[in-house]
């Protein structure tokens, strides 16, 4: 049959519209659904394709046997386009078996083609009984329909599954706009299938337009929020006709006369009135019967900052601040998280995120995210909720490490909503799904915001009280670490102590035997040369052994504070020039100079003994650690009465030209046993340079100095064995209280130079 031009270019621009479709679907292929989008768009052109072709072929064709030819045709595509619907839906729901859904659409088009083509040589007439008869021109419709059914039954099923097995209540939503694409796509199908000819099968069209959408759109509306409005507008509208023309039928029988403008002008009036309590009594009633979400948002954040504002407590502002929001939400359940940004050493940040729960709850693992990670990334960047349901399907967080997103889809929770103070992220509220099972809305999200920056404030002050609470304890199990430490170094020291004690009585008794029959040999004029050259080895080593044993025992006298001075006038330049004439022949093996310029000084009362080896041990340290061809010089000077000093002192500087000493260790070389470099490079000798010892020199030097009251100390730019920077010891020893006579007897002004 021909038809109108009218009708022609109707057809024509009815496959036209399929266009905007195929470029929407196109368009959207990179949005996380790209396999779904070509399946979707190629329904779309094929559905254009087929509404070409029957403009075409209407305005040409005028047979009955064309009529039914491409109506039959029509089924055939109905099957196909029904397999591509069904493939889109299972990429759409990321099935790895889509394929086998096509495998069987083209097990069931080869069955086709092999009915069509006759293939198995099959007769006319296939079955026969009575009245029914199964000819083989219908079995190719016939087993298309069955494919149809087949499809039909599989894609109710698969959606059904999906929603049962969704999550997300917004990925759940977004499944149910596929019902209605797939009544539409019945619909179509059933009327094709009874010969119910409608021309271009407009309502192919929307099934294409539904599908673009569904797949297209990450964020689609809610339906149900949508149908509890249709419901809302549809009964107040039922009630307002009701009343309307109630009210007219009322004032007509009270009133024969009235004038029917005036009635209805009178009716609209009272339809003001009510109509704003008349909706919210029926949206109530409608959210009742729908299981809608009602509360109101600004009681339950007035409620909220008045709850928290004053709490300081971590765990307890956790524990209140999700428990009024799951109640007055109905949201199944909530977590707090607290955010600690830290600096790396390479120099990106990374957050923290470590729940706020008591101890007594099950304690959650922390995650660390990348700041340059797209969920930080947004989190701080846009400052807006972020969705489990975007989280899980758009392609920007892909890129998401493997454990973030497990950590996330672990709290099965469906919004998270960052907390901000200052511009810095230190908080993030978790919450799951809604016990009605409805979606969080716009409106939702922007309370959960609201209490978001009502929390920061109360989140901010606990974090600083927290914060100092576990800084508190910190430093108490600090102070018992240190107080349990120094119990042990005092017992090391002690031991130490008793160590230098007890060696040093042990040991004298054997060196003094080992040191008297050396001497007697030695004093044998009958003994050979070279025995007598062995001996007298032996009794330098004996010589320098009991050296070490007195500055052990004399250590020890100092550490058990029992190292008396025998006091008496000393003359200080006459002590320290014996002194460096002992030390002359190590000096002039190092090729060093040696000058002493002392002015006139008082005697100082002091154990002469004791001096001696307090000097002797500060002048040869310095032989030791000044390179040959160095200079060593000691000065002195009267310091005048000061408040630690209120009878003066006499202050005598030994300094050198060596390798100084490191500022770090001013204080530490006067401890016992010290010794500078690494001990395994260690050897003994009395004239090497940076020659070792036993350690025992600069400590029994201090303890000397401090059992007459005194100083002593080391200034020095650093350790240079390059440059040389040198070093100066200060010794300090406080004059008495003068005598009648006393204050005539002075050292002589001299300088000595070695």
């Amino acid at each position: 049959m021909n038809i109108s031009l009218a009708q022609f270019v109707l057809l024509l621009l009815l496959g036209a519209l399929y266009l905007p479709v195929i470029f929407f679907a196109v368009q959207r292929r990179d949005d996380g659904q790209g396999i779904s989008t070509w399946f979707v768009a190629f329904y779309a052109l094929l559905a254009m394709v087929l509404t070409i072709a029957e403009a075409i072929w209407r305005n040409g064709e005028t047979s009955k046997g064309g009529a039914a030819a491409f109506q039959e045709f029509q089924i055939y595509i109905g099957l196909a386009l029904i397999a591509i619907l069904m493939l889109a839906l299972q990429t759409f729901l990321k099935r790895q078996t889509w394929w086998v859904w096509a495998g069987l659409w083209a097990v069931w088009m080869l069955g086709l083609a092999l009915i069509l083509t006759n293939a198995l040589n099959l007769p006319d007439t296939l079955w026969k009984s009575g009245n029914l008869i199964l000819e083989r021109s219908r079995l190719a419709p016939a087993w298309s329909v069955l494919g149809w059914l087949i499809f039909s039954i599989s894609l109710v099923i698969a959606i059904a599954n999906a929603n049962k097995d969704a999550q997300q209540q917004l990925f759940r939503n977004r499944l149910n706009y596929w019902l209605p694409t797939i009544f539409l796509l019945f619909i179509n199908d059933v009327l094709l299938f009874s010969n119910v000819v409608i021309a271009g099968q407009p309502i192919r069209l929307a099934v294409a337009i539904l599908m673009a959408y569904v797949v297209g759109t990450h964020h689609v509306p809610d339906l149900k929020q949508i149908l509890r409005r249709a419901l809302v507008y549809l009964f107040i509208a039922f009630v307002i006709v009701g009343f309307y023309v109630a009210g007219i039928l009322l004032l007509q029988a009270s009133f024969k006369n009235l004038n029917p403008l005036f009635a209805g002008a009178l009716i609209a009036l009272l339809l003001t009135m009510i109509f704003s309590p008349l909706l919210g009594l029926v949206s109530r009633a409608v959210n009742n019967w729908t299981r809608g979400d009602q509360y109101d948002a600004s009681r339950t954040i007035h409620q909220y900052s008045e709850s928290i504002s004053n709490i300081l407590d971590m765990d307890r502002l956790a524990s209140i601040a999700v428990g009024i929001i799951l109640e007055a939400m109905q949201i199944e359940r909530g977590f707090l998280f607290l955010v600690d940004s830290e600096r790396q050493a390479d120099g990106h940040k990374t957050y923290r995120l470590r729940s706020a729960r008591s101890p007594e709850e099950r304690q959650m693992i922390a995650v660390e995210l990348d700041e340059n990670g797209t969920i930080a990334s947004y989190l701080v960047r846009e400052q807006r909720p972020l969705l489990q349901y975007d989280l899980d399907l758009l392609p920007a967080y892909r890129s998401a490490s493997p454990f973030e997103r497990d950590w996330f889809s672990q709290l099965r929770a469906e919004v998270y909503i960052p907390i901000f103070a200052k511009k810095q992220w230190i908080g993030l509220l978790a919450f799951g799904q809604k016990l009605s099972g409805n979606r969080y809305t716009k409106e939702d999200l922007v309370t959960l915001g609201s209490h978001a920056s009502q929390t920061a404030v109360a989140l901010e002050n606990a974090r600083l009280v927290d914060n100092l609470m576990r800084l508190n304890n910190e430093l108490r199990q600090a102070r018992r670490a240190l107080e349990k430490n120094n119990r042990d170094l005092e017992r090391i020291d002690q031991a130490k102590s008793d160590f230098i004690s007890i060696a040093s009585h042990e040991l004298r008794t054997p060196l003094t035997v080992i040191k008297g029959y050396s001497e007697m040999l030695m004093e044998d004029t009958s003994l050979d040369p070279n025995f007598k050259f062995m001996m007298a080895k032996i009794h330098d080593g004996t010589i320098r052994l009991h050296e070490v044993m007195d500055s052990m025992f004399d250590i020890a006298q100092i550490d058990a504070r029992s190292l008396m001075p025998h006091i008496q006038p000393v003359e200080l330049g006459h002590l320290i020039q014996e002194i460096c004439i002992e030390q002359a022949d190590s000096i002039k093996e190092r090729k060093q100079s040696l000058s002493i310029e002392l002015p006139d000084l008082p005697h100082v009362k002091s154990d002469p003994n004791l001096l001696r080896k307090l000097f002797h041990h500060i002048i040869r340290n310095a032989v030791k650690f000044t390179p040959n061809n160095g200079k060593i010089s000691i000065s002195g000077h009267s310091v005048p009465p000061i408040m630690d000093l209120p009878n003066g002192a006499i202050e005598i500087i030994i300094s050198d030209t060596g390798v100084g000493v490191d500022p770090n260790f001013h204080e530490i070389i006067f401890t016992k046993f010290y010794q500078p470099g690494e001990l395994g490079k260690h050897s003994t000798s009395k004239t090497r340079f940076k020659g070792g010892g036993a350690g025992l020199g600069l400590a029994l030097a201090k303890g000397i100095v401090e059992a007459h009251g005194g100083k002593i100390y080391v200034e020095s730019p650093g350790y240079d064995e390059i440059n040389f920077p040198g070093s100066q010891f200060h010794v300090i020893l406080p004059l008495g209280k003068l005598e009648d006579g006393e204050g005539q007897k002075v050292s002589a002004s001299m300088k000595f130079v070695v």
